[in-house]
C-alpha cells in the first residue's frame, strides 16, 4: 500500500478497471495493458497494476524479462508482481517500455492476468527553472498545463 503522504490530490479512481481482473486469452497481456492505458484521462501520471502468469513453471523466465521494467515480486501472495508505470515523469517504468515487455511475454506464449490497483492524475513535475531561457519555461508550462 502506498503511504498517504505519497498520494497526491486530486486523484483519479481507476474507474471500471479498479480492483477488477482483466481476464484475457492466454496471449493478450500487451493488448490488455494498452486498453487500460487508452482508457485513462490525458493527465494521468502514475499507474500501478498487479500481474499474475498462468503457468507458474515459467516464473523464472518471466521474472527475467520483467526485470526490465523493475517489476516488484510478491512473496506468498496470489499475484506474482506489482508493476509501477509513469506517464511523462516519475520513478517508474515508461508505459511504452511496459507495453513492449508485455509484448515479449506474449510472443513467448506466457499468458496471464492484469489487475489495476491504483491510478493517479493531476500531478505536475517540479523542476528548477532558474537560469533557463524563457522559451524552455514556456514549453514546460505548456506541456504540464492542467
Amino acid at each position: 500500500m502506498v503511504p498517504s503522504s505519497f498520494r497526491s490530490a486530486p486523484s483519479f479512481s481507476a474507474g471500471r478497471f479498479a480492483g477488477r481482473v482483466c481476464e484475457a486469452p492466454a496471449v493478450a497481456l500487451a493488448a490488455d495493458f494498452q486498453a487500460i492505458v487508452d482508457s485513462l484521462p490525458p493527465d494521468w501520471t502514475h499507474l500501478q497494476f498487479d500481474l499474475r502468469i498462468d503457468d507458474e513453471d515459467r516464473y523464472i523466465e518471466a521474472a527475467t524479462i520483467l526485470a526490465q521494467i523493475n517489476a516488484q515480486g510478491y512473496s506468498k501472495h496470489d499475484w506474482h508482481w506489482r508493476v509501477l508505470v509513469a506517464h511523462e515523469f516519475g520513478h517508474a517504468a515508461a508505459s511504452e517500455t511496459v507495453h513492449g515487455t508485455l509484448n515479449v511475454l506474449d510472443g513467448l506464449g506466457i499468458g496471464g492476468e492484469i489487475a489495476v490497483r491504483e491510478v493517479r492524475s493531476g500531478r505536475v513535475e517540479v523542476t528548477q527553472m532558474w537560469g533557463r531561457p524563457e522559451s524552455v519555461r514556456q514549453e514546460f508550462r505548456r506541456r504540464r498545463a492542467q
